[in-house]
């Protein structure tokens, strides 16, 4: 009964309108995240080899699931609303000890550690207010519950894997083959969490408001380029001294690149998407939800990592004092630079793909050159080959907004009469506040 009581005085949980938009305190709850792809970048950034670069790809898809998970929940749930924030507070001190501990989760394969046990307690304790809260919405429609319990073997059997892959490394004796095993085991938890939803066929699920759904993904997008600003700034490592010109100037140009790869998304693929999702209805919008948002964002935010850790790299060189400007540049800087932009445009290319069924060859051809030239800029000063990334970038952004003038102005015509429809409505609905009761005379 006490349960009943305090979420009476709360309120109750509100379901998502078909025109909702994405509330405060989801905006504060992405915070954890943005903790979390700074803590996954920043373990990487420590020791950069294949395994590390494996392990944080790992890592990454898991905080994504939880990612996806949660935003399905506020498909159905308004986050700040209700007794819901108290639940979600939870959830994200759950999500917070998860982020912490990833430094570990990969961590001495001799003894137990924590931090491993602490991932997987972490994760199901997620995992479990998603649940219930998305459990108590559904209480008076079973036929949306019986779905709901569908998805229970993906939740207890990815917490037993991760719970083996805690325990069960240590009590091998060969480290190569615990290593292995422990690897596996988080591959397992992958191919369950995603290709079980491959393989439930959406099991019913709709969703209400398309305009809630590509908003979440766009900001948590944004705040996943924020992570190439920090990658530069940690990089140039100008507390406590002056900077020096290299140091502004790859500052600079790490703005530019990063702008120019929010422009290759934001200014035309990112609102037609959205579009295309609103006009989608049914099995059709959800399956769109899915395989666009869902699953080909997270290439895209892997691609941002890497090309974070590029970045740092190559600005750790050009602000070390010892070496000279013109010393060509050593190390995983170019390929995770170059490597990671790639990633990101063929994944915004698959995105295109999916919900507009266009391909634009200037992207397909500024990926093979940035395939190409990761020969040269090894070849290259650090600056210089930040520049070189930087200019190829840019260089898209311009051609195509010259390229694609006509269908970016009809697509702003169109946003702006969708927006000046939506507003008007909106003011023909709140005059209502200013009209006097019947009974009250007119003044």
């Amino acid at each position: 009964m006490a349960g009943f009581r305090w979420r009476g005085r709360l309120g109750p949980a509100v379901s998502i309108a078909p025109g909702a938009r994405v509330d405060r305190f989801e905006v504060f709850f992405d915070l954890v995240f943005v903790f979390s792809f700074f803590i996954i970048t920043r373990a990487t950034a420590a020791n950069i080899t294949g395994s590390q670069l494996l392990h944080a790809l790992l890592v990454l898809a898991v905080l994504w699931w939880i990612w996806v998970v949660h935003s399905v929940v506020a498909t159905r749930v308004r986050l700040g609303e209700g007794f819901v924030p108290v639940l979600m507070v939870v959830a994200m001190a759950a999500l917070f000890s998860f982020a912490l501990s990833l430094p570990q989760a990969f961590g001495d394969l001799q003894d137990v550690a924590a931090g491993p046990i602490v991932v997987a307690v972490s994760y199901v304790v997620i995992r479990a207010v998603h649940l219930l809260l998305h459990w108590n919405f559904t209480r008076d429609d079973p036929v949306e519950r019986r779905l709901l319990v569908r998805y229970l073997p993906e939740l207890v059997v990815s917490t037993l894997l991760l719970t083996a892959a805690a325990l069960v490394p240590p009590q091998i004796a060969d480290p190569d083959r615990a290593g292995v095993v422990r690897d596996g085991l988080w591959i397992s938890v992958i191919v369950l969490q995603y290709g079980g939803s491959v393989f439930a066929r959406n099991w019913g699920w709709t969703l209400t408001s398309a305009e809630h759904w590509t908003e979440r993904y766009d900001l948590i997008l944004i705040i996943a380029l924020g992570e190439s600003v920090i990658s530069v700034g940690v990089g140039s490592n100008l507390l406590g001294r002056p900077p020096s010109w290299p140091e502004v100037i790859a500052s600079v140009l790490g703005i530019f690149f990063t702008a120019a790869l929010w422009w290759a998304h934001y200014d035309v693929v990112g609102p037609a998407a959205r579009i295309a999702l609103h006009a989608a209805e049914g099995p059709a919008r959800v399956a769109m939800a899915r395989d666009a948002y869902a699953y080909l964002y997270l290439p895209m935010i892997a691609g941002i990592i890497m090309f974070s850790l590029g970045a740092e790299e190559l600005v750790h060189q050009i602000a070390d004092p010892a070496a000279p400007v013109t010393e060509p540049t050593h190390g995983p800087g170019v390929p995770l630079l170059f490597g990671g932009v790639i990633c990101y445009l063929v994944a915004n290319m698959l995105f295109q793909l999916r919900t507009l069924r266009t391909l634009s060859w200037t992207r397909l051809g500024t990926v093979l050159l940035l395939a190409a030239t990761i020969p040269v800029g090894q070849r290259l000063p650090a600056l210089a080959a930040f520049a070189l990334l930087t200019a190829i970038c840019i260089g898209l952004v311009t051609i195509e907004a010259v390229v694609m003038a006509d269908s970016r102005r009809a697509l702003r015509e169109m946003v702006f009469e969708e927006k000046a429809t939506h507003e008007a409505h909106e003011a023909a609905w709140r005059a209502r506040w200013h009209e006097p009761a019947p009974d009250e005379p007119s003044t």
